[in-house]
């Protein structure tokens, strides 16, 4: 799941280093573990804003509030990582820009209001493009100007980090897309209007192909107008889990038992087509 969280800053090393631009190696460590500790918090905290609202009740027995019981502890543990993934990252923030922990604030705003009160815009069905936000443009623009050499005060890189981070966080909300499939009868029965139960699970599954050829194509595109290294064009390891997935979904869309891992083939596309873009966009540097 964390492929998730570390994915915006490794892009961002992948293209710095590229370019033959210096990559502050002590940055991209302390980012990295930062956003495994906010990611963290995000998914502990969806488990107990969740468990308050009783859609995880019966259709996420992975819930961490589910396997402990505990509510109350699985609460402080969630805002624990959020107070050390926020200490990392101010310090992040210091040794390069403040505008890095400007950026993550917003994205951790972005987390809140997709799953907590009184907002919880999750369950208004539109969790799937605050997803693309915070882990697109936002968190790629954050990794940028961490790994760059410290310079105090510049300007957020908006034109990189779209280019960079587009394909990939669409990837990601695919993710979150293919998480809704195996909960939607819970789901539907506590309020939760996710794109999944608005469309029905037959139109949903035919929008997969959609999300993967769009993510390619935000990475693709930029390679064939020769403004990245064909070896950009590495992310398409991530097709084979991609292929299972879209099978999977068009034939047993309405049936959770049989699509309750379809999150984890999105997940594998995911992480395999961003390791595999980051790789490329790398090794462009030796490209002539």
């Amino acid at each position: 799941m964390y492929a998730v969280a570390v994915m915006p800053v490794l892009l961002a090393a992948g293209w710095r280093f590229g370019r033959a631009e210096p990559v502050r190696l002590e940055q991209l460590l302390l980012f990295l573990l930062a956003a495994v500790l906010l990611l963290a918090w995000e998914n502990l905290a969806n488990d107990v804003f969740d468990a308050d609202t009783g859609v995880d009740t019966h259709g996420k027995p992975h819930s961490v509030v589910n396997l402990t019981g505990r509510r109350d502890r699985v609460a402080a543990l969630a805002n624990g990582c959020l107070l050390l993934g926020l200490g990392l990252m101010a310090l992040v923030a210091w040794r390069s820009s403040p505008a890095v922990l400007a950026l993550v604030l917003a994205c951790c705003g972005i987390g809140y209001a997709y799953q907590g009160p009184p907002l919880r815009l999750g369950y208004r069905g539109l969790g799937e493009p605050l997803c693309w936000l915070a882990f697109g443009p936002l968190a790629t623009a954050a990794g940028l100007l961490a790994l760059a050499p410290a310079a105090g005060r510049v300007g957020v890189p908006w034109g990189q980090a779209l280019a960079l981070g587009s394909g990939p966080a669409l990837a990601t909300t695919l993710v979150l897309f293919c998480s809704h499939f195996h909960q939607v009868n819970d789901d539907a029965a506590h309020g939760k209007r996710s794109p999944v139960v608005r469309l029905g699970t037959g139109a949903a599954a035919a929008l997969v192909p959609w999300f993967v050829a769009a993510a390619l194509a935000l990475q693709w595109a930029p390679v064939l107008l020769r403004v990245w290294p064909l070896p950009a064009l590495l992310g398409v390891i991530g097709l084979p889990p991609a292929r299972q997935l879209i099978a999977l979904l068009a034939t047993h869309h309405g049936q959770p038992e049989r699509i309750s891992g379809s999150k984890f083939l999105a997940l594998r596309f995911q992480a395999l087509n961003g390791l595999g873009l980051a790789a490329g966009l790398a090794l462009g540097r030796w490209w002539s």
